[in-house]
């Protein structure tokens, strides 16, 4: 409105980005960047993987893969780190972030609420495992971004993302140990419910 612009000049900068010409190098080189077909190596790449992650929710793959990783999660601990692990696992495969943090979490939902423990828990290990780690991977979504940011490649500063590579396994310990990991009263005492209606049945 107060440039006098166009909207069709403002739909073409949007989408090719705009250049400056003030006469000032630094103030042109702030100002001249590309719009949204500069960014569409990540958002495609966040598009497939979102694509990729439905299709496979979709024909129940998640589900098969969960009943074969269930068998290794007996107790909290082994359900922790087959979660940090899952999280890990769907970086490096489905490229995406968000998809980590998704997918784990609906497979593994029913397992910490069967085992009493309040669905923070959940959130944290995939959080510090999901987030942490997805920066880490080259063809993420998070990866490719600091790649191009940044210009540094994700292995060249893995050595010394030491908050990325710590947080997952103070995760696992934590699930070992049982510390901070919170119960979750009111499915206990829905549990102990359940039981003594099933005394009461038996006994009449």
């Amino acid at each position: 409105i107060f440039q006098k612009a166009t909207l069709a000049s403002v739909i073409i900068v949007s989408h090719y980005g705009f250049n400056s010409e003030t006469g000032f190098e630094a103030m042109d080189s702030l100002l001249s960047r590309g719009g949204l077909d500069s960014m569409m190596y990540t958002v495609s790449l966040i598009i497939v993987a979102m694509c990729f992650g439905g299709v496979i929710e979709k024909i129940k793959v998640l589900e098969v893969i969960a009943e074969k990783l269930l068998i290794f999660t007996k107790t909290r601990g082994s359900l922790v780190l087959t979660t940090a692990l899952s999280s890990i696992f769907c970086n490096f495969t489905m490229a995406d972030q968000y998809l980590a943090i998704v997918v784990p979490g609906r497979m593994f939902r029913k397992s910490y609420e069967e085992k009493h423990l309040k669905l923070k828990n959940l959130s944290r290990v995939l959080e510090d495992s999901g987030t942490l780690t997805s920066s880490l991977v080259p063809w993420s979504t998070c990866g490719a971004f600091m790649m191009t940011t940044l210009g540094v490649h994700p292995f060249a500063y893995l050595p010394f993302a030491f908050l990325n590579l710590i947080n997952p396994i103070i995760s696992v310990i934590y699930g070992y140990t049982g510390f901070t990991m919170e119960k979750d009263d009111e499915i206990i005492e829905i549990e102990e419910k359940k039981i003594e209606e099933k005394k009461l049945v038996e006994n009449l």
